[in-house]
């Protein structure tokens, strides 16, 4: 059961609502002014740069991506029956609140996978040309050379869409059996760099970018990707500790190439601040912290880094907090800590401050909890339509980090958004700003706040979001 407080709690939820994802029909705007009250009060004010002209792959992402991925629960051993049954409760309780994407994560072409820890040098599941294929013990529709394409299929029947996970390069394995990259006159252990590989996994090894069949490894292997149907591919070990530009390059005309639009992620993070161009020019989401467990320490530094970030998320180019480890998590998975099958170690009000922080900053909202497990207060939580309403509207967005942790507002179209983000151990006393009207609505509890009501409370760890129309 998740650790409460006396604040956190939700109302039981209304009837639900459906949600249609819907283009921003304008770049997040620079945050300059916004509430001129507002900003006049604020000692430091977030500033986003004027939008760049949007590129043709920011339309396949054009809010934040929403949905499931296997990490957080499974490590990298799921199954496809645990993914089968994770992708229909996405399918039946989520996708209505927006949450369409459901990803297998790390090593799925490792047949002895166990957990999350990986085993060196492990043997993988690979084609005649090198290209990782489904572990067929562990997805057994992919046998006979099938690939993921039946899993797809079963997934896009659900109106969801398919993911999957990779890392940066070529295996290791391909690279000393010499296979020829499929549609090129090269080879593997042309191509690959061996002095280039993760210090996490073995599994895979660099290409070097400037040799002419690096593109032809990454062509032929997106090919593969496009023609089993995958929509999402969360690319590993390229965006930090070292940020693989080049091999990012190579990627996304690797995607452009196959015609298929597939929402390209970039892992893990930090990623650097310096490379935020670049990041936007090729990427749909990028993770701005390394793996995000749930700790208060990580949650309380990972707001800082998405107040850092939030300047640079426009439509289809996100800056992204991780999954969120709500509900059950941790099945065959573990933390830094060695934590393994428990509850979320977040509070109550912890876990409000966190959706709060993420849907504030429009960071990709990703589940990372085992679904069949789910609770209701989980469920309330995540897929609150009046929190989710701020994921997806444009305009002007101003983050000022006080003492007490972060105060945001949001003018958009549909309103005006005022949040409170308490990183403190005590309570913060919050007067109302003057240009927040009576008539305003706790987001939250999913009612209008008492009439006359000028201060808020805001419980250690937690959060209040409002909004007036």
């Amino acid at each position: 059961m998740n650790k409460t407080t006396s604040t956190g709690t939700l109302p039981d939820e209304p009837a639900r609502r459906s949600f249609v994802r819907t283009v921003a029909g304008a770049g997040l705007a620079a945050v300059a002014g916004g509430s001129a009250a507002a900003a006049a009060a604020a000692a430091n004010t977030s500033a986003a740069s004027a939008p760049e002209p949007g590129l043709p792959f920011h339309a396949w992402a054009p809010t934040p991506p929403m949905g499931w991925n296997s990490w957080d629960a499974f490590g990298a051993s799921v199954t496809e029956a645990e993914y089968l049954d994770n992708a229909r409760i996405l399918a039946e309780r989520f996708l209505p609140a927006g949450y369409d994407t459901a990803t297998v994560d790390i090593q799925w072409y490792e047949a002895g996978a166990t957990s999350g820890w990986y085993r060196d040098f492990a043997p993988l599941v690979l084609d005649a040309h090198g290209r990782p294929q489904p572990a067929p013990n562990r997805f057994p529709s992919a046998a006979g050379g099938r690939g993921f394409a039946p899993l797809a299929a079963q997934v896009h029947a659900m109106g969801l869409r398919f993911g999957v996970h990779i890392m940066r390069g070529i295996p290791r394995q391909a690279v000393g059996l010499e296979l020829p990259i499929a549609g090129s006159k090269y080879r593997c252990n042309e191509v690959a760099d061996s002095h280039s590989t993760c210090a996490w996994n073995t599994d895979m090894c660099g290409v070097r970018p400037e040799h002419p069949g690096a593109f032809d490894w990454y062509r032929a292997w997106f090919a593969q990707l496009a023609e089993w149907g995958v929509d999402f591919v969360k690319v590993d070990d390229i965006a930090a500790p070292n940020y693989h530009a080049k091999e990012v390059e190579l990627i996304r005309r690797a995607i452009d190439a196959t015609g298929r639009p597939m929402v390209l992620s970039l892992s893990p993070g930090p990623a650097h601040l310096e490379q935020a161009a670049h990041l936007q020019a090729h990427a749909n989401q990028w993770r701005v912290c390394n793996d995000f467990w749930d700790t208060w320490p990580q949650l309380r530094d990972n707001l800082v880094n998405l107040v850092k970030w939030a300047p640079h998320a426009r439509p289809g180019a996100w800056p992204d907090a991780d999954m969120l480890p709500v509900g059950k998590i941790g099945l065959r998975n573990y933390d830094e800590k060695g934590r393994g099958e428990r509850d979320t170690g977040f509070t109550r009000d912890e876990q409000l401050l966190m959706l709060t922080a993420w849907t504030c900053a429009r960071s990709p909202l990703i589940l990372g909890n085992d679904l069949r497990r789910l609770d209701d207060w989980t469920l309330r939580l995540v897929t609150n339509p009046e929190v989710l309403a701020l994921l997806r509207v444009p305009g002007a967005r101003e983050w000022h980090s006080v003492a007490q942790g972060h105060r945001f507002v949001c003018n958009g179209p549909q309103g005006t958004w005022a949040a409170w983000l308490n990183t403190s151990d005590a309570p913060w006393q919050v007067p109302l700003p003057a240009w927040l009207p009576d008539a305003s609505r706790d987001c939250w509890a999913r009612a209008d706040l008492p009439t006359g009501t000028r201060q808020l409370t805001i419980q250690p760890h937690g959060a209040r979001l409002v909004r007036c129309v």
